[in-house]
C-alpha cells in the first residue's frame, strides 16, 4: 500500500461530511473556507467509489509519478492535492463521457484530425488500460505497476506515452493504444491538480498557491498588464474559500 495511516475519530467524522453538499455545511454555520477544508478527505482514508482496490493502487502510483511532490519551487504533488480522488469521483459520474459517439466504425490508427477513434467510454478505457498495463508489468517484472521502483514506474509510463514496447494489441486489445490511455490519464491528472477544489482535487488550493493563480476572484483586472510580478493575494475557490 502506498498510503497507510491509522484513521482517527476526527478524520472519520470529517470524512463523513463528504456525504453533505458544501452548501449544507455553510448553512450549518460554517464559513465557506471552513466547510471546504472539512469536506476535503484525507487521501489515506478515502475509499474509492469507482476503482477496485488494485486499480486504486495503480492510480495512486501513476499520478504520484506524473506530478511528484517537491517539483519546481517545491510544489505539492498529485497525492498531496487529492488528484486520485478527483479522477475516481469523475469516473463514477454516469454523465462523464456520456456525450462520446460510440457507434463506429473506429480506426485506432487514424490521425487526430479524425476525432475520437476509441470504442470506449473513459470509464472503460481506465478499466482496460489498467488491466493491460498490469498484465505487461507482471509479465516483464513479475510485479504490479505500483510495486515497481520509482524509476521502474517512470520507465513504464514513458513506454506507454511513446507506444514503445507496450503493445495493447499484442495483449489482446486492438482497439486501444497505450499512448491513448496515457494521454487520458495525464489529462485527468492535470485537471485534478488544477481544477477548483469543489471537484475533489487541488486540496486546499495548494496547486493554485504554488503557481500564483488567483482562482475565482471577482476582480483582478489591475494585475492583467503587470507581467512577471507575483500576485500578492491568495486564491479564492468557487465556494468562496480563501487560501
Amino acid at each position: 500500500m502506498l498510503l497507510e495511516k491509522p484513521t482517527t475519530r476526527r478524520k472519520f467524522l470529517l470524512g463523513s461530511l463528504l456525504a453533505l453538499p458544501l452548501t449544507d455545511l455553510v448553512l450549518k454555520g460554517l464559513t465557506a473556507a471552513q466547510a471546504a477544508e472539512m469536506a476535503a478527505p484525507e487521501l489515506a482514508d478515502y475509499k474509492p467509489i469507482f476503482f477496485s482496490d488494485d486499480e486504486w493502487q495503480f492510480i495512486l502510483a501513476a499520478t504520484d509519478r506524473l506530478i511528484p511532490a517537491g517539483g519546481n519551487g517545491k510544489a505539492p504533488g498529485a497525492l498531496e492535492t487529492n488528484v486520485p480522488i478527483f479522477i475516481d469521483q469523475q469516473l463514477h459520474s454516469p454523465e462523464f463521457g456520456a456525450e462520446i459517439y460510440l457507434q463506429g466504425p473506429f480506426d485506432v490508427h487514424a490521425p487526430a484530425t479524425m476525432g475520437y477513434q476509441i470504442p470506449f467510454t473513459p470509464q472503460q478505457m481506465y478499466r482496460t488500460g489498467i488491466k493491460l498495463v498490469t498484465q505487461w508489468t507482471q509479465s516483464h517484472y513479475q510485479k504490479a505497476f505500483h510495486d515497481l521502483s520509482a524509476a521502474g514506474k517512470d520507465a513504464v509510463l514513458t513506454k506507454m506515452n511513446k507506444n514503445d514496447g507496450i503493445d495493447f494489441a499484442a495483449l489482446g486489445e486492438p482497439n486501444l493504444k497505450a499512448s491513448q490511455f496515457f494521454s487520458q490519464l495525464l489529462s485527468d491528472t492535470k485537471h485534478g491538480y488544477l481544477a477548483d477544489p469543489m471537484y475533489g482535487g487541488n486540496k486546499g488550493m495548494k496547486a493554485w498557491i504554488a503557481i500564483g493563480f488567483p482562482g475565482a476572484r471577482a476582480s483582478f483586472t489591475e494585475w492583467v498588464t503587470q507581467h512577471n510580478v507575483p500576485y500578492p493575494l491568495g486564491p479564492v475557490s468557487l465556494a468562496g474559500a480563501r487560501a
